[in-house]
């Protein structure tokens, strides 16, 4: 899976680099599994990332009659986790399958083929969910080839027009021709992230550019509805998630009249996929909102989510999960502690989890994560250490509490932290425990993310 370095003298085509999975060291999941499997929790050096395997199953099978409910395909987003068991329990669940996936780096892409998963038909078709850089194109060229070997399929996200031309320079230099499979990305509201609104005179000019083009066969149309995390209710999520079910349809609707009108322009053979999606508008995908989304639909809708099989405190704020469905937390130890140092005279305690352990994403509710068990936040974050600080029992949410909810020095905490994805992203590993298994306080494996883009 290596890109094969082409002396380039189109300007279009930078120079091209690989991607280096075959030296990007990890730790080795077996000498972690010999070391930790068996110990429980209060074994364990901290910081370190717990992840509940029983809770994180649960989200994947519900994410899974989520989609069918909908009346809707699933693709799962590996980005959060970056592991092959979590792959396995995103697209193999007691609910359903699925073996499309969505990942944010081209490592990961390398990743989930060198573990097997393509080869054993567990992955037959991944989005690359980057809008392409132009000094990627040799090594996603050269993992559509490696893909196509093993039977799956390779798509990548496009949202401007001079995509169109570094994939068409691109294939100029090849002796044998192939159509890219793209989605082309769609902006739904107002969050300005990657894509194009539909009705705007820009998206119009990439769907032509794309239509036109010799090099391109437009797969579907994708959107995340990012703004969706604002979401309180029910209601909130459910009307985001028919914006981003509007927003792919207008796409596909202007597609096909302009492929209707204009003379020598194939109609596509297959259906455009409609890919909508974020944790919290699929957790809002039920049968009754199918009805309202089904009819006038010009494609085959696809749901696509990533957090979902961890949660967090901001999908906790919600309101449609419960503290019971999060699956990950972060282990810390009480490392000192200052009685009445607060500024209401309430005391604090210092832990070392900080910024690098839980991240500095924010949400909604105050602080960097709320301790299990106990009526305590952690507020402030340096790189190293954070500070706890006692919060009101109105604010106290992840019960029951533990004793008379207080701290000394040396106490063991487990924090959830704003979001996952990137608390996740700090670690060299993570110990599994299994509630299902024990009462979720003994390592029964240890996943080893993917690292490196």
């Amino acid at each position: 899976m290596s890109a094969d370095e082409h002396p380039q003298t189109n300007p279009l085509i930078p120079k091209q680099s690989r991607t280096p999975y075959h030296i990007s060291g990890k730790p080795e999941k077996q000498d972690l599994v010999d070391e930790y499997k068996g110990k429980g929790l209060d074994a364990l050096r901290t910081p370190a990332l717990i992840i509940d395997r029983a809770v994180f199953a649960r989200n994947c099978a519900k994410m899974h009659e989520n989609a069918k409910a909908l009346g809707a395909r699933f693709r799962a987003h590996v980005k959060s986790h970056k592991t092959p068991e979590g792959t396995r329990l995103q697209l193999l669940s007691n609910a359903d399958e699925t073996h499309s996936i969505v990942v944010s780096t081209v490592m990961e892409v390398c990743e989930v083929f060198r573990a097997g998963l393509m080869a054993d038909g567990t992955v037959k078709d991944v989005l690359y969910g980057l809008p392409m850089a132009p000094n990627k194109i040799a090594d996603l060229s050269a993992l559509t080839d490696e893909l196509a070997a093993v039977g799956a399929s390779m798509r990548i996200l496009i949202d401007h027009p001079d995509q169109v031309k570094v994939i068409e320079a691109w294939e100029s230099t090849k002796a044998n021709h192939r159509r890219w499979s793209v989605f082309i990305k769609v902006d739904c509201g107002s969050h300005r992230r990657a894509g194009l609104k539909p009705d705007s005179p820009a998206f119009e000019h990439l769907l032509r550019a794309v239509l036109a083009s010799p090099s391109i066969s437009i797969y579907g149309f994708y959107t995340h509805a990012g703004h969706s995390y604002a979401s309180t209710s029910f209601e909130e999520a459910s009307n985001f998630l028919l914006g981003e079910v509007n927003a792919v349809n207008d796409a596909a609707t202007l597609a096909l009249s302009i492929i209707g009108n204009t003379p020598g322009m194939n109609h596509p053979r297959d259906a455009f996929v409609l890919s909508i999606g974020a944790t919290p508008t699929a957790n809002a995908a039920t049968e009754a909102l199918k009805t309202r989304v089904e009819a006038g639909l010009n494609g085959v809708l696809e749901l696509h989510a990533g957090n979902y099989p961890l949660l967090d405190l901001q999908q906790l704020n919600t309101s449609l999960i419960g503290p019971s469905d999060i699956a990950q937390r972060v282990l810390a130890t009480v490392i000192s502690y200052y009685p009445g140092r607060g500024e209401d005279g309430s005391d604090e305690a210092m832990c070392d989890a900080g910024a690098l352990a839980m991240s500095k994403d924010t949400g909604p509710r105050p602080g960097y994560g709320d301790v299990i068990g106990k009526p305590w936040r952690l507020s402030r974050v340096s790189q190293e250490h954070g500070i706890l600080t006692m919060m009101s029992p109105a604010s106290f949410s992840l019960g029951p509490l533990q004793g008379d909810g207080g701290l000394k020095l040396g106490d063991m905490v487990q924090i959830v932290g704003q979001h996952a994805c990137l608390t996740l992203a700090g670690y060299p590993w993570y110990y599994v425990v299994d509630s299902d298994v024990s009462d979720g306080n003994v390592v029964v494996d240890v996943w080893v993310p993917w690292k490196g883009w």
